[in-house]
């Protein structure tokens, strides 16, 4: 697959998915659930972070028994943990930064990769090696709006997936911006429902945060 068709299909599902959930699993029970909890909320594409030790056998339980739900790989720090992913099925890859390694493994990879940005510079690296989506983290911190107004200057074909202080005040806002595909975030998995295992809940959450987005 070449980085045109990597860049078309990244944003492709970035756009169809409006809202990508950020998703470090705390136990092997809570994979099949929560996930059917999310998608049961209209949140089919979910990114499995590696944060925690259950992250690929996540991935590969979710590719092999959730067909239908589109899932990839987050927190990917470099190329071993790429091929890690890449090999359990992931369906693309998203890093939390653009290292040298990071960017070459994701040209090299059979799925689209999504690099994690915070400066011009780092977009200019991935740029020359053929990027045009990537990662805006930590959003907030990094500027936020303002910042993502800024790049749409120099950057006018590039388009990314603002993550980090995300929420239900101001996803819409982000999304807003011509250069935005969806927006990253972790406010419909409330930390004492998944720790209760209130699936309803996370539904009710996911439904909500989709429509607060018109």
């Amino acid at each position: 697959m070449s980085m045109e068709q990597k860049n078309a299909l990244i944003e492709q599902l970035c756009v169809r998915a409006r809202i990508l959930p950020v998703i470090t699993i705390g136990s092997e029970a809570q994979i099949l659930p929560l996930a059917d909890a999310l998608a049961a909320g209209g949140l089919h594409t979910l990114e499995i972070t590696l944060r925690s030790a259950h992250g690929l056998t996540a991935i590969r339980r979710l590719r092999e028994e959730r067909p239908e739900l589109c899932i990839g790989a987050g927190t990917v720090l470099d190329r071993r943990m790429m091929d890690e992913v890449e090999a359990v099925g992931a369906q693309f890859v998203v890093t939390p930064g653009a290292s040298r390694e990071v960017l070459e493994a994701g040209v090299q990879c059979s799925v689209p990769v999504l690099p994690g940005t915070s400066s011009a510079t780092d977009i200019m690296e991935g740029y020359a090696l053929g990027y045009r989506c990537f990662k805006l983290f930590p959003a907030q911190i990094c500027g936020g709006i303002a910042a993502l107004r800024a790049f749409a200057g120099p950057f006018g074909d590039v388009r990314f997936c603002p993550t980090g202080g995300i929420n239900a005040d101001n996803a819409r806002e982000y999304l807003a911006l011509p250069n935005v595909m969806c927006v990253g975030g972790t406010w419909m998995i409330d930390g004492t429902s998944l720790a209760n295992g209130d699936w309803a809940a996370i539904q009710r959450a996911s439904t909500e945060a989709l429509a607060t987005l018109g």
